[in-house]
């Protein structure tokens, strides 16, 4: 899944990380990448998102700060339950304007690995026009001697585009086949599919779906963008799943232990 999570600000511009944390929970993803995950509030209430969103959970966290100033941090996150291989930090700030960035993990699904990206992108075309070519330059650039080979990619984000035949769009279609989008903005009435999901290699994308519930229409103004990644069938998926089910419990109770800083 993809959620814009709005720094958990909802429509009613209530600051409540609470109601996004709940809405993961009722989507209970196995990847979750998420955009505007802030850290800059001081020391309120569930100030550092990022850990509080991984406790909510149970979740592995891998945290991609675009923004690091003074009053902390801001970006990206992959929340996930399976067990993070490494990650680096993509820089995809374009001239003066506001810094973004990406994510690119390695996570290990049974003995495979799969390259998760979670980004989001500026508000300007020309701007976002150049994040994709940086990113579809990651994708086919060398991998450095510590990285294995990934057998699938998936692609997940905040692109901003509500064109179909966008430059950055065309970009990743080259690369990655046709994305999954919805109208997931705004979330009280949506009509933009600014949030996308790509998948490449053997892993299959189907059932992408905006996740509607009466608090994911609350707790920001984006809709949450889900899918079912199927690799070998539904067997081998079901059987991952369940062995990582049984795990959880036990990663819920060492939350530090499973967080991941990029540098």
């Amino acid at each position: 899944m993809t959620y814009n999570i709005h720094t958990c600000v909802g429509v009613d511009r209530r600051y409540d990380p609470g109601r996004v944390a709940a809405v993961l929970c009722e989507i209970d993803a196995d990847i979750a990448c998420l955009q505007e995950v802030d850290a800059r509030r001081g020391t309120g209430r569930h100030a550092d998102q990022w850990a509080y969103l991984g406790e909510a959970t149970g979740c592995r966290v891998v945290l991609g700060a675009g923004v690091r100033d003074q009053c902390g941090r801001f970006g990206n996150a992959i929340l996930t339950r399976f067990p993070v291989l490494t990650a680096r930090s993509i820089d995809l700030t374009v001239g003066g304007w506001e810094p973004r960035g990406a994510i690119d993990a390695d996570l290990l699904f049974g003995d495979r690995v799969l390259r998760v990206i979670a980004t989001h992108f500026g508000l300007r075309a020309a701007e976002r026009r150049l994040q994709a070519n940086r990113l579809v330059s990651a994708l086919g650039g060398t991998l450095p001697p510590h990285r294995r080979e990934a057998e699938a990619v998936l692609l997940m984000g905040d692109l901003n585009e509500w064109r179909g035949r966008s430059g950055a769009i065309r970009a990743f279609d080259r690369q990655l086949g046709p994305s999954a989008a919805e109208r997931t903005f705004p979330s009280w009435l949506p009509v933009l599919a600014l949030d996308r999901i790509y998948a490449d290699g053997p892993a299959v994308l189907r059932d992408v779906e905006v996740y509607r519930s009466p608090l994911a229409r609350l707790a920001s103004d984006h809709l949450p963008l889900v899918g079912n990644l199927y690799w070998d069938g539904h067997a081998a998926w079901r059987r991952e799943r369940s062995r990582l089910s049984r795990r959880r419990s036990r990663d819920a109770n060492h939350p530090a232990k499973a967080q991941t800083q990029l540098s």
